[in-house]
């Protein structure tokens, strides 16, 4: 999946999208597919929360287990607020909902870094079964400090996740938490997260059974692999994702020079800014160690600048 698609998959279901009003398309058994409810974010015909009051009539929803909110009416400048609200209220017909994904939208419904969000814990809050729970877009995302016992995944993709949600994700606390995927993004868009937001993810004590760690797309890369180079969270994880960011040599050369990384089964980097020696560094030292090393999607020569203030994150606008 890149941001240029809609989630093909959830909670391992294949997704499918509920059909608009009037359309003829035969509905699938509840628990088999992810749901994904979708209106125009331009030119809707029909608001979210009509479109999930449909849906809520035409199946039988303690059976399902994964939903995609997709698009809402003007979702450049209206939150998701009734969405929320009437997934709250719908909670005891929805028994057996494991994963929730809000705002899967691509640039062609909403840019990511235009997408309104808003207080999305509630849902959180609402549902204790929950397993895996995403949202993609940071324009006034908030993320108070919770804690929820069965929570497996938890993804935030933005183009700037500003430092308030970053400190609530960090200080809240999720026992059973194994997947951990923040997108930092870029001040430009409103992420102003510092390193020293994320201390308590780094110290390994909060998140005791995470073993997939990302902290990506953040034009503080080469920062955040310093930090890591020597951070206790390090030692209990299979993957760790530095992709999507400014990584530079500097970056890279402190992931080498501290904590051994080759208990890992992957270290991801596509989309970074390392030199050719110390991308063969990293093969020869990880690699050869049986670390998958993914340094695809590298700065080619014509763009290459060693001014950190000249190269660009993935995902940004």
């Amino acid at each position: 999946m890149t941001i240029n698609q809609y989630l093909r998959e959830l909670h391992g279901l294949p997704v499918f999208g509920f059909p608009d009003p009037g359309g003829t398309a035969e509905l699938p058994d509840p628990a088999s597919v992810a749901w994904r409810l979708s209106v125009g974010s331009y030119d809707a015909s029909e608001s979210w929360e009509e479109a999930f009051a449909r849906f809520t009539a035409s199946v039988d929803t303690t059976g399902v287990r994964a939903l995609i909110v997709g698009s809402w009416s003007e979702a450049y400048e209206s939150g998701p607020e009734g969405i929320v609200s009437a997934l709250v209220a719908a909670r005891d017909r929805l028994p057996g909902l494991r994963a929730l994904f809000i705002g899967d939208m691509t640039g062609e419904d909403c840019e990511i870094s235009w997408i309104t969000q808003g207080t999305l814990t509630p849902l959180l809050d609402a549902f204790p079964a929950l397993e895996e729970f995403g949202a993609r877009g940071g324009s006034a995302l908030v993320f108070p400090a919770v804690r929820h016992e069965r929570l497996r995944s938890l993804t935030v993709e933005t183009g700037g996740l500003s430092a308030e949600v970053v400190r609530g994700v960090a200080a809240s606390d999720f026992p059973a938490l194994e997947r951990l995927d923040l997108w930092l993004g870029v001040s430009e868009y409103g992420g102003d997260a510092q390193v020293a937001d994320l201390a308590p993810i780094l110290a390994g004590t909060r998140l005791p059974a995470l073993r997939h760690l990302a902290l990506r797309n953040s034009e503080r890369q080469d920062e955040i692999a310093a930090a890591l180079a020597d951070a206790p969270v390090v030692a209990a994880l299979e993957t760790l994702d530095l992709s999507l960011g400014t990584l530079g040599d500097e970056g890279a050369r402190a992931l080498l020079d501290g904590r051994p990384l080759t208990h890992l089964k992957k270290l991801d980097l596509h989309h970074h800014y390392v030199g050719e020696e110390m991308r063969e560094r990293l093969l020869s030292t990880l690699g050869a160690a049986g670390v998958e090393v993914d340094l695809s999607d590298v700065a080619q020569p014509e763009d290459w600048d060693d001014d950190e203030e000249h190269r660009y994150v993935a995902v940004a606008e």
